[in-house]
């Protein structure tokens, strides 16, 4: 499946947060056509730039999307979400990981990093 969107995205990554009432993450890696190759499912509270980026080199990612959800209900990004959302883009592009969105998902709505110009 190609990820074009962040409508891509979302059908795909979805399902994964449905239902849930403890904060998840997701990490979705693609290769050099944005083709899903790969999707990771962690604890929120595993969020740790470097363990995602190994991942990502160890599979041979291009590119990567990154989608968690808010049980608080509210779909926008925190301060925190924001700042590790630009270093996450930051030192990705440069190993040559492109960051193609961040996702936040609460119930059947969800947010997009690039949608709101924050990517």
């Amino acid at each position: 499946m190609v990820i074009a969107t962040d409508r891509d995205a979302r059908r795909l990554l979805a399902p994964l947060f449905a239902g849930a009432t403890e904060e998840r993450l997701a990490i979705l890696h693609l290769d050099s056509g944005g083709r899903a190759i790969a999707v990771e499912e962690k604890a929120s509270g595993d969020l740790v730039l470097r363990d995602i980026l190994r991942a990502a080199l160890q599979r041979d990612s291009a590119g990567l999307v990154v989608a968690h959800n808010h049980p608080s209900g509210d779909p926008r990004p925190s301060p925190e979400d924001i700042d590790l959302t630009r270093a996450l883009a930051e030192i990705g592009a440069r190993l040559g990981i492109r960051l193609h969105d961040h996702l936040i998902f609460v119930g059947e709505a969800y947010s997009s990093f690039r949608a709101l110009g924050l990517l």
